[in-house]
């Protein structure tokens, strides 16, 4: 286990040493480790090896010009300037939000940007204006549409932050596939088997080898087959690739930029950069906000203490994220062996203190 506060302080460091600005390194650390905390251990610290390799391959600009390239009132175009999407992401919600705080709602979308982390970090950011918060991004091409041997789009995860009164809200933040890859890669540093529906190999058949995306094959939307819904999965991936990014002009389908820096980048781009889209929405340009909210506790209550099926529960969107934050703070936050290897690895490449040296 290690304490938030020392994972904190080390991942901030390695920002810093990559040369980003002190306000920038606080808020890349703040939006990985939000993932940690709320239990989604594929998309936290386990990523930063990522970032570091990405920004040493020159895919990732420390000090950012964020900016707005294209506005109306009620919306604008990003462009995010080939920074980490932990700063650009959250940068452009807040333009999303200070808009809605205006004329109602806002609506960006950005261009030019990198992997964000979790999509729910950003959603969340409106609930404390009573605004509902929208985020999702598009993502490598690791997807194969139904039907199609092709990998055409990312996992595409899509994030809905809703405020309540008295309950807490209901936060929904999921990908557009049976599995995110993250899973796959936890699945992969344990050596265990994924479940059938998550992947097809490269002639299409379902496979358990959380390791065929290596030699050929590809995640599955949403539902896995056409018989369990994948058309419906593969809809909803290919509405988050078009608002982040033929909305944005960023790179969609097939030419989206990997994650992994040792995979090239595509030769023919179509875009700038990955591409993310957010919405925000005062709940007072609708209806007053406390009517809504209180409305909402109903909701959800109602929800919550529907009779279930035995030893079982009906949780609301939400609720397994938060509990877990609740415990990581207090006792600490797991990580698993090779990812320990990787920070150490990072510590020693960029000459930073590893955690285990911080507590000293």
């Amino acid at each position: 286990m290690y304490s938030y506060k020392d994972l904190f302080a080390f991942t901030k460091n390695v920002f810093l040493a990559m040369g980003c600005p002190e306000a920038d390194a606080q808020l890349a650390t703040t939006v990985l480790l939000s993932a940690d905390l709320r239990g989604v251990d594929s998309h936290g610290v386990a990523r930063l090896t990522g970032y570091v390799r990405l920004w040493e391959a020159g895919r990732i600009n420390a000090t950012p010009n964020v900016r707005i390239v294209h506005e109306t009132p009620s919306t604008a175009t990003v462009d995010g300037d080939g920074g980490l999407g932990l700063v650009v992401a959250p940068k452009a919600m807040q333009i999303a939000i200070d808009k809605a705080t205006l004329v109602g709602t806002g609506w960006v979308s950005v261009k030019n940007s990198n992997h964000y982390g979790i999509a729910g970090y950003h959603a969340m950011m409106a609930l404390e204006h009573d605004m509902i918060g929208i985020s999702m991004t598009n993502a490598s091409p690791l997807v194969a549409p139904t039907h199609s041997l092709k990998r055409l789009l990312g996992t595409n995860p899509i994030a809905v932050a809703i405020p309540a009164k008295d309950q807490p809200p209901m936060v929904a933040d999921f990908a557009t596939t049976t599995a995110a890859n993250g899973k796959l890669e936890i699945l992969q540093r344990k050596n265990l088997e994924a479940p059938l529906g998550w992947i097809q190999d490269k002639n299409g058949v379902t496979t358990p080898n959380a390791h065929e995306l290596k030699e050929g094959g590809a995640l599955l939307p949403l539902g896995g087959d056409l018989e369990h819904g994948s058309h419906k999965g593969y809809c909803l991936g290919s509405i988050v690739d078009i608002f982040s990014a033929v909305l944005s002009g960023a790179n969609y389908g097939p030419w989206v930029p990997p994650f992994v820096s040792f995979l090239p980048m595509p030769s023919d781009p179509v875009g700038e950069g990955i591409g993310h889209f957010f919405g925000a929405m005062r709940v007072d340009a609708f209806r007053p906000a406390d009517d809504f909210k209180s409305h909402m506790d109903n909701w959800i209550t109602t929800f919550r203490n529907a009779p279930a099926v035995e030893g079982k529960s009906v949780l609301i969107p939400g609720d397994p994220e938060r509990e877990i934050q609740a415990s990581r703070l207090s006792v600490g936050v797991p990580l698993l062996g090779p990812v320990i290897k990787d920070l150490k690895d990072v510590a020693d490449k960029l000459g930073v203190a590893f955690i285990e040296e911080l507590k000293a």
